[in-house]
C-alpha cells in the first residue's frame, strides 16, 4: 500500500484527489494539508510513502517548502501545476530542485479522469524510484567531454530519445554531452503540455547543440535537438534526403502522448539502420516494442542501466524483449551513441558497460 500525503490550498483539490485516489486498492490517502507547514508535521506524524505537492499555497510557496524537504528530509514528490507560462518555469524549478513528476492540477486543461490515471502512474512510479539517483546533480559542463567524432554521413543518421520519470536530468546530461556536430535528435519525455516548451527553452540555454519543441515539418538537422510537445506525438518521417518530424493527437498509447513507441516505430521505419535509439529512466513499459522495432531494422539501441535510472522500468521492459544491444551508465550515454554512429556498430545480444 502506498500512503500518499495530498499538499493543496484548494480544499477541492484536496477533495477531488482523495476521492478519484482512494479509488485505488493499492493506495492510501493518510492525510491532506491546506499549506507546508501543516504538510511538515504530517510528515513527520504519518510518514507518507509520497507527497503530491502544489506549487503556489500561502504562507510558504511550493518550491522553497521543496528546497527544504529535499534537503531535510528527501521523499518522493509529485508536483501539481496549473498550465501557465510562469508555472511551467516553476516545475522546472521544481524538478531540479528534486521533484519526480509534474503534472497537470484537476481543471487546468485535462478532465480529471485523465488526471487521476496520470497520477497514479506518477505515484506509483515515485514509489518505487531512487531518490538517492534523482538528488545527483548532473555532471559540469566541462566534465569528461565526449570525444567530437567527425562522421562522413551525417545527414542520413538520427537519434531518438524516450524517457519518463527522472527523464529530464537524464536528457539533460545525455543531450549536454553531445558535441554540436552530432546528428539530429529526436526525443520523448513524458510531460504535460506546455511544460515541455519551457524544458525545451531551458536545455538550449545549457547545451552545445541547439534544443527546442517540435513543430510540424520540422526538419531534424544536425546540431540539433526537437523535444516532442506535451500532450502530443512526435513521429519522424522522410523527405528526399532529410528527415522531418511530424506532429499528431492520435490516442495515448501505454497511456502516453507522447509515447516513446509512437516515437521509435517511426524512426524505425524511416531511418533504420542509420539510427540510434537510447531508453532511458521511466515507468512503464512504453518504448520497449519500438525499440524492438528499431533493433530489429538494423539501428544500433541503448539502454541507461539500473544503477543510474531513477525507475528501471522502460529501460528493464526493453532488455527484457531482446531490444537493447547495449546497457549503459547515465554518464557514458552520450559517448555510447557516438561512438555507435563512427564505428557502425550492428545490432547483436545486450552487453553491459560498467
Amino acid at each position: 500500500m502506498i500512503k500518499v500525503l495530498v499538499v493543496d490550498d484548494s480544499a477541492i483539490v484536496r477533495k477531488i484527489l482523495t476521492e478519484e485516489l482512494s479509488k485505488y486498492r493499492d493506495i492510501e490517502i493518510v492525510g491532506t494539508a491546506v499549506d507546508p507547514y501543516a504538510a511538515r508535521d504530517k510528515i513527520v506524524k504519518l510518514r507518507p510513502d509520497v507527497i503530491t505537492l502544489d506549487l503556489e499555497m500561502p504562507r510558504m510557496d511550493g518550491l522553497s517548502f521543496l528546497a527544504k524537504l529535499m534537503k531535510y528530509y528527501p521523499m518522493p514528490v509529485v508536483v501539481l501545476s496549473s498550465l501557465t507560462p510562469r508555472n511551467s518555469e516553476n516545475a522546472l524549478k521544481a524538478l531540479e530542485l528534486g521533484a519526480l513528476e509534474v503534472l497537470c492540477k484537476p481543471g487546468s486543461a485535462y478532465s480529471t479522469l485523465n488526471i487521476s490515471r496520470t497520477l497514479v502512474n506518477a505515484i506509483r512510479a515515485a514509489a518505487s524510484a531512487s531518490i538517492a539517483v534523482h538528488q545527483k546533480k548532473a555532471p559540469p559542463r566541462d566534465a569528461a567531454p565526449v570525444k567530437d567524432i567527425r562522421l562522413q554521413t551525417t545527414t542520413h543518421k538520427v537519434i531518438a530519445i524516450g524517457a519518463s520519470t527522472g527523464g529530464t536530468k537524464a536528457i539533460e546530461t545525455v543531450l549536454r554531452g553531445m558535441p554540436a556536430t552530432c546528428p539530429g535528435i529526436v526525443i520523448v519525455q513524458h510531460m504535460p503540455e506546455n511544460f515541455t516548451t519551457a524544458f525545451a527553452k531551458r536545455l538550449n540555454e545549457i547545451c552545445d547543440i541547439e534544443v527546442r519543441e517540435a513543430a510540424d515539418n520540422d526538419r531534424v538537422l544536425n546540431g540539433s535537438a526537437l523535444i516532442a510537445p506535451g500532450n502530443h506525438h512526435l513521429l519522424l518521417n522522410r523527405s528526399g534526403g532529410d528527415y522531418l518530424v511530424k506532429i499528431r493527437s492520435g490516442p495515448p498509447v501505454h497511456y502516453q502522448r507522447p509515447s516513446a513507441d509512437v516515437l521509435f516505430q517511426s524512426v524505425a521505419k524511416h531511418a533504420g539502420e542509420n539510427a540510434v535509439g537510447v531508453i532511458l529512466t521511466g515507468m512503464g513499459s512504453d518504448g520497449a516494442k519500438g525499440l524492438l522495432a528499431m533493433h530489429e531494422s538494423g539501428a544500433y539501441t541503448i539502454a541507461q542501466d539500473e544503477k543510474t535510472c531513477v525507475v528501471f522500468g522502460m529501460p528493464k521492459e526493453a532488455i527484457k524483449i531482446g531490444a537493447v544491444d547495449t546497457v549503459v551508465p547515465l554518464p557514458g550515454i552520450s559517448q555510447e551513441i557516438m561512438n555507435a554512429l563512427s564505428e557502425k556498430k550492428k545490432p547483436g545480444k545486450v552487453k553491459s558497460e560498467k
